[in-house]
């Protein structure tokens, strides 16, 4: 059985293709699969895809027509998927619904710290062989106050490594978690968690509630010396709004590793052409912005076990089984 896999990046190719026992075989392509790209799926039961695929209504006829059935995600989010369009369709769904936290917790701290300590700035002068300080000074996280938003696996791991540094710890979620409690965190409401936190840290899930949970309100209520992070989804994040406020000269830093327009930019080579995002383009002109391209989850730990699940997702709806990483069963 050959399953067609899209959006596969060049390091992660060879532990997908091991991940899958014989005789199963994997074509990985480099393209994204969208409403052209969906054509190439022809012939092929099972079409395994990356986070930032095009699953909507169109896409998913165009894979069902082709004979498609199985869809394999190759991650934890799924809102690029029309679910209810993939039931009527006939077709099963699966995704990762577990993978290292510590991936992207690890980089969460690492963009913050970045931000924190103007580490980028710092490596571009040094590189020309300017080793001046000036516009340079950062301030202790010791005894300073993390607002994790959402407690989940990952803000868990995120909230474990603040403790280490001896910060205070809000935080906000549907559920408390006692593993955070233990640590001494405090849930607030998020207006309190905003308003009282030096470093803010997104770690919830993309859905219509979430959408915008940094809205222009938000980002108003937060400190002018902040440190805002996201390594989420782009869309908790209205950036339009961020923008503004960037614009008043307010927060420390901001640190994204993902951004609510990023389809058709992140993971791909645009370097020779003009984007046309003047969101974007504005963003990263700012000097206390980083921005990175969904790579959190990118460390050998994570992608190995991401590409293990995803095997075993394929395994699962081969012999009719159903785990918890089944988004639409087998009709």
């Amino acid at each position: 059985m050959e399953i067609l896999a899209f959006g596969v990046q060049a390091d992660e190719k060879p532990l997908i293709e091991d991940a899958f026992p014989d005789p199963y075989q994997v074509r990985c392509l480099d393209v994204f699969l969208n409403e052209d790209t969906a054509p190439i799926a022809a012939g092929y039961e099972t079409v395994s895809t990356s986070v930032n695929a095009d699953l909507g209504a169109r896409v998913l006829e165009i894979l069902a027509a082709g004979g498609t059935r199985m869809i394999a995600q190759r991650s934890t989010g799924f809102n690029n998927i029309d679910l209810p369009a993939a039931e009527r369709l006939g077709m099963t769904v699966a995704r990762v619904s577990y993978y290292s936290p510590y991936a992207v917790a690890e980089f969460a701290w690492a963009l913050a710290l970045a931000v924190d300590r103007r580490v980028v700035r710092a490596s571009t002068r040094t590189r020309d062989f300017d080793f001046r300080l000036d516009g340079l000074m950062g301030r202790d996280l010791h005894g300073r106050t993390a607002g994790v938003l959402g407690t989940g696996k990952i803000g868990e791991a995120f909230a474990r490594i603040a403790h280490g540094f001896g910060m205070r710890l809000l935080g906000w979620d549907i559920a408390e978690n006692p593993a955070c409690m233990q640590l001494g965190m405090a849930y607030v409401p998020k207006e309190r968690l905003l308003a009282e936190s030096d470093l803010v840290t997104l770690h919830v899930p993309l859905m219509p509630q979430t959408l915008h949970l940094i809205d222009a309100e938000a980002l108003r209520t937060m400190k002018d010396d902040a440190i805002l992070v996201n390594t989420s989804r782009g869309g908790l994040i209205d950036t339009a709004a961020l923008v503004t406020e960037l614009r008043e000269g307010r927060f420390t830093g901001v640190g994204l590793d993902v951004y609510e327009a990023e389809a058709g930019l992140f993971f791909l080579d645009k370097s020779l052409e003009a984007v046309g995002d003047d969101t974007l383009a504005r963003l990263v002109t700012f000097p206390n912005v980083l921005v990175t391209s969904h790579q959190a989850y990118y460390t050998r730990d994570a992608v190995g076990q991401i590409a293990e699940t995803t095997a075993r997702n394929v395994l699962d709806y081969r012999a009719g089984r159903r785990s918890e990483n089944v988004l639409v069963p087998r009709s």
